[in-house]
């Protein structure tokens, strides 16, 4: 599980001031500037932002390798995650680059700057479909012209694709309403056209785990697809299978890191991920997650495969993504602390006692600097991670919970606070938000993560949350892991533990935070008249009006009127903290019991609808801002330097100078697939 752009709903740094800057500019900014620019530039909807790699240089040349080795693995499964957004998408990107690059017509129209902000969204999104709200992006220039442009470059793309671009088909890359069809309504490309949701559910219904206390996550890495004969079988991603030359790639890299890896248990997981890789074996999988799991000792790890499911409507196949992490050892080291007492939160929670593990295992928190991302995890990344996902490797094995604090960082430095002041209630809220805000977003991320996904149990024979919650499930998920957060933030534990020195003010900014957030400001992201699709957006909304609605005779939260301007003021801190813990009883229930309709309730009453008037109203008020609401990342290039023999004997880090640069190298170098697969 991740928490997909936490920062950029909760970090100042994501949602406020930015400047542009020319894309055209060539060169790179040094990283070890005094002065490092953290803003590359904005665009429509996107701010896109640099992060540094601190402590590189204190690593030895053989952890560099690693490090290298792994950003190398990373990046050469790129092209998977675009495929798998769109069937489309790597012909599209490839005439939306030739035209970039290859156009010598008039550079000062409208029509031309508007068709250079179409290729960056594509860019940012990996694909045509927007990356938050999943619709497809609109071009705000004219098919004609388009056809002016594959003209007068010389660039092929089929009349059918060109359509697409600019018609209503494939509007919405992961379509959550049921009554247009979970698969029907999704332009994702994990299933073949045709496949209903009941055909899909039907095949996976087949299969059966040797051993049902420890299932298999089918359908994890494949694509279903129907044969000659018209029966629906499986495209497995892995050597010799469907992206098979991406993945000889991936292979490639990971062997290098193995020879380089810096003990026994990490370079066996890597070992076990090449064998997956090479046969698709999801048995395989599971042994590398608890291998993974399993090897905590050592300055370098990363996350590479088929992960999360988010973007399979029925929660199946994961999306490809890579990130490659350095122990940040000064915060870890502060933050253990949470995972030291894991079993102290879960005895404490509010959750029925069948629903609490006797026994949490291995939970490992770190604070890392990333050195490099790929597929789902760029250009927009999570800033919280706790894998693996399976519900019964958790259990028995534990799981790895990190923080991505150079990203943390990034956004901190890249804005200020003129948002906070247009929404807060009270000059009180702002001070609090001010002085805490950055420290309690740090704890609702660590206690997300490494208590949040790591508490709880489902009850025995209730099947996993994919199969049971369905389209539901991941939004569950998030709600609960937010839920068990939040309980904690507003708790003198923290204050016992040494985490803070006044539990009260930080838990206070958090629930100001999350209910101003959830009720108001995440509603810039949405267009007027869209509901919510997306699974933390939703998880946000229904977590927050639950608690307003169910606070309703006590006034906890009560919605403000002034100036012609709506604000929602926590007036009761202990009371919403009872209310969080309510939910979180029943939300665990509704996870351990499997119970689709109160999952189902639950979601579509608070989570999807979007009180308009309001949406109309915070729409209206953010006009004023230039930043744009969501933020993302070019990463910094380690460039080997070699000796006459070929051998590495060093590395220099350069910043990319343009969003472009960054995305023309990358499809220069790590273009491993065809267009069509």
């Amino acid at each position: 599980m991740n928490l997909r752009n936490f920062a950029a709903v909760f970090l100042a740094g994501a949602l406020l001031s930015s400047c542009g800057k020319n894309n055209d500019e060539a060169g790179v900014v040094g990283s070890n500037s005094n002065e490092f620019e953290y803003e590359v530039e904005q665009f429509a909807d996107i701010k896109v932002l640099r992060y540094q790699i601190p402590g590189w240089e204190k690593l030895t040349l053989k952890e560099q390798k690693l490090v290298y080795y792994l950003t190398q693995a990373g990046m050469a499964g790129r092209d998977i995650h675009w495929d798998q957004n769109y069937k489309h998408n790597l012909s599209i990107r490839k005439a939306l680059e030739s035209i970039y690059q290859n156009y010598e017509g008039d550079k000062n129209t409208e029509d031309w700057k508007n068709f250079e902000t179409y290729l960056k969204r594509v860019w940012f999104s990996n694909g045509i479909h927007h990356h938050y709200s999943s619709d497809k992006i609109k071009p705000a220039f004219s098919k004609a012209y388009f056809n002016t442009l594959l003209s007068e470059t010389k660039t092929t793309l089929s009349p059918e694709i060109v359509e697409i671009l600019f018609n209503d088909k494939d509007a919405k890359k992961v379509n959550l309403d049921e009554s247009k069809g979970l698969l029907a309504g999704s332009a994702v490309n994990f299933y073949e056209d045709g496949i209903t949701d009941a055909e899909a559910e039907a095949f996976y219904k087949t299969k059966k785990s040797a051993d049902p206390a420890r299932p298999v996550s089918f359908g994890l890495n494949s694509k279903l697809v129907k044969n000659a004969s018209g029966q629906i079988e499986e495209k497995v991603w892995k050597s010799g299978g469907m992206y098979g030359a991406a993945i000889d790639k991936i292979i490639f890299w990971l062997e290098k890191a193995q020879s380089v890896a810096e003990n026994k248990k990490q370079g066996d997981a890597i070992g076990l991920l090449i064998q997956y890789y090479k046969t698709g074996d999801l048995k395989i999988w599971d042994d590398y997650n608890i291998a993974w799991t399993e090897a905590t000792e050592g300055n370098i790890d990363y996350i590479n495969g088929f992960v999360e499911v988010y973007n399979d409507p029925l929660g199946y196949r994961g999306s490809y993504e890579s990130v490659v992490q350095i122990k940040d050892f000064d915060m870890s080291e502060k933050m253990a602390v949470i995972s030291k007492n894991a079993q102290w939160f879960e005895d404490n929670s509010t959750l029925m006692p069948e629903h609490k593990k006797k026994n949490v295992v291995g939970v490992s928190y770190k604070v890392v600097v990333v050195a490099g991302e790929s597929g789902d995890s760029s250009p927009s990344t999570p800033i919280g991670v706790n894998l693996p996902n399976a519900d019964w490797i958790r259990a028995e094995h534990g799981s790895k919970s990190v923080s991505l604090g150079n990203i943390v960082e990034a956004y901190n430095n890249s804005g200020g606070s003129d948002r906070l002041k247009e929404f807060a209630h009270d000059e009180e809220e702002i001070k609090l938000q001010e002085k805490y805000g950055e420290l309690s977003d740090k704890l609702h991320t660590a206690l997300h993560e490494v208590i949040g996904h790591a508490s709880g149990q489902i009850n025995p024979g209730v099947g996993t949350p994919k199969e049971t919650l369905k389209s539901y499930a991941s939004t569950l998920e998030e709600g609960r892991a937010d839920l068990v957060g939040l309980y904690y933030l507003y708790n003198p534990k923290l204050q016992e533990l040494g985490l803070v020195d006044d539990w009260k003010k930080i838990g206070m900014t958090a629930y100001d935070g999350y209910i101003r957030n959830g009720l108001m400001t995440q509603l810039i992201r949405l267009e007027p008249g869209a509901n919510i699709e997306e699974a933390h957006m939703r998880n946000r909304q229904w977590v927050s009006a639950w608690v307003f609605e169910k606070g309703k005779k006590d006034n906890v939260i009560e919605k403000v009127i002034r100036n012609g301007k709506t604000y929602f003021n926590v007036t009761n801190y202990e009371k919403l903290h009872q209310l969080f813990g309510e939910l979180l009883k029943e939300t665990q229930r509704i996870k351990s019991e499997g119970d689709f309709a109160a999952a189902k309730a639950l979601v579509e009453n608070y989570g999807v609808k979007v009180d308009q008037k309001i949406h109309k109203e915070v729409l209206e008020r953010n006009k004023k801002f230039k930043s744009a609401p969501y933020s993302g990342f070019v990463n910094p290039v380690i460039v080997p330097k070699t000796d006459k023999n070929g051998e590495i004997v060093s590395f220099e880090i350069q910043q990319p100078k343009t969003f472009a640069e960054q995305m023309l190298y990358y499809s220069k170098n790590y273009g491993f697939l065809p267009t069509e697969n």
